[in-house]
């Protein structure tokens, strides 16, 4: 047989029991160790046989994040289209980084990022970068961002460096992502420049509390990070009046919209989102809410000077600057895979109507399940989704806080995977739905898996 049937044959078997096989994996480490060789092989083994036996010691540690029963983090599963064109770009092999390496990774980006604007209904000229994750979406989208406020006090970062630099001031919804205070540490901005915004609504930052962090400092060069989904509820910032008043300051307005931002290509979803087009800047991910496989980050920016001058290199033996956009003038990376390309088939095997679809119907399942929880004796609702996460609190017949333990007792059940995390002081359990394949049946034993852990931790 050969080598990439094998693999098929593996990845089939797993995807066939996504319904079937516990969604917590169910492993030790020394289970997962066992088929590998306990040290570097002297000698090269057949490659049928380390598929094989990579597939074997990955086999017991895998979660089920690609099915329906998945509510953890903030994890999608992998659209069909999505998931067979990642396999064709390992095949195929291209360094994406130029449209010389590889012109059908450049033009084919380009299509990519077209068709992501349009969807996230963006301005058609902004510029786009398709990079990791949501981490180095923010690095990126931060570096453009350090570059024009800078440049505004006619600073040249690129060259100069940070040392003797005016201090940059970051102005940031106080539950803003930590994903964004590691860009700002890898920026070399250091954590200690956010300054915390907050309000009097829950997760979000009011227009007051803006004018007044923005007055404080009124010559500092200032960024303004604000979020469209917070982690926790799925808050979203008032962008509609928060850009206007940010930006007639000086201030570059960046949004954290890691899955949130997606609710813009809905349109019973967008008014959540309203106003965010405005932005100067926005990061969001693929592999949430577009479902398309790991790796594939999305930053996005309104200027593109800035973009391409905090990220463009040259090199002599580099043949760039054709008539097709050269990835690398927009990303922090040199060797990169084709990762926009299982995005572009996501985006056409959905199209608007289907990518609205899918949204709109991972946020009722949310609902559902919330609701169904709470409808349970010792489960208390925080927070209703208002788009696709939830928070629950479970407590036991004395009143005490048992959360960790229900949500440990779903996951042991195999039944569905949810994770916890903490509101106002107290564990609570956090429901994320993001998959395209979370069905009312995959609810309904969400919510009985939850009623039987909650009676047997409560007793």
């Amino acid at each position: 047989m050969d080598t990439l049937d094998i693999a098929f044959a593996e990845a089939r078997r797993y995807l066939a029991s996504l319904d079937t096989r516990p969604v917590a994996s169910r492993g030790t480490p020394d289970d997962m160790r066992l088929p590998l060789p306990a040290q570097f092989p002297a000698r090269g083994i057949p490659a049928n046989d380390v598929v094989r036996a990579i597939a074997a010691a990955a086999d017991p540690g895998l979660t089920g994040n690609a099915g329906g029963r998945f509510f953890a983090w903030v994890k999608g599963g992998a659209l069909p289209a999505a998931l067979a064109t990642d396999i064709m770009c390992s095949a195929w092999d291209q360094n994406a980084v130029l449209a010389s390496t590889s012109p059908a990774g450049a033009v084919l980006e380009e299509v990519a990022g077209r068709f992501l604007l349009d969807a996230l209904r963006l301005p058609a000229d902004a510029s786009y970068a398709f990079v990791t994750g949501c981490q180095m979406a923010h690095t990126t989208a931060l570096s453009a961002a350090r570059h024009a406020v800078l440049a505004q006090k006619g600073w040249d970062v690129e060259a100069k460096g940070l040392q003797g630099a005016p201090v940059i001031r970051v102005l940031a919804n106080s539950h803003h992502h930590s994903s964004v205070t590691r860009a700002l540490r890898l920026l070399g901005l250091g954590s200690e420049c956010i300054v915390p915004l907050g309000g009097n609504k829950p997760g979000l930052v009011s227009p007051e509390v803006l004018r007044a962090a923005l007055a404080e400092a009124p010559d500092a060069p200032t960024i303004v990070v604000l979020n469209a989904g917070d982690l926790n509820i799925g808050a979203c910032d008032d962008f509609a009046t928060l850009c206007p008043i940010a930006q007639a300051a000086g201030a570059w307005v960046h949004v954290d919209g890691a899955f949130g931002l997606w609710a813009n290509a809905s349109p019973r979803l967008a008014p959540l989102v309203a106003g965010v087009e405005m932005a100067d800047s926005w990061a969001t991910d693929g592999h949430k809410w577009l479902n398309t496989p790991y790796d594939c980050g999305m930053a996005i920016t309104r200027h593109p000077n800035a973009h391409s001058a905090a990220m463009r290199m040259t090199a002599a033996y580099l043949t760039s600057g054709g008539d097709v956009r050269d990835p690398m003038d927009f990303t922090p990376e040199w060797s990169r895979r084709a990762r926009a390309l299982p995005a572009l088939a996501a985006l056409m095997e959905l199209g608007r109507d289907g990518l609205s679809e899918m949204i709109e119907r991972c946020c009722d399942h949310a609902a559902a399940i919330y609701d169904g929880i709470v409808g349970l004796q010792g489960a208390t609702g925080i927070a209703r989704p208002t788009m696709n996460q939830g928070l629950i609190r479970f407590d036991a017949k004395d009143g005490s806080n048992i959360s960790d333990a229900v949500i440990a007792a779903i996951n042991a059940s195999g039944e569905a995977f949810l994770s916890g995390g903490s509101w106002d002081g107290e564990r609570v359990m956090r429901i994320s739905v993001c998959g395209w394949n979370t069905s009312a049946d995959d609810v309904a034993r969400t919510v009985a898996a939850a009623g039987e852990a909650l009676s047997r931790v409560r007793t």
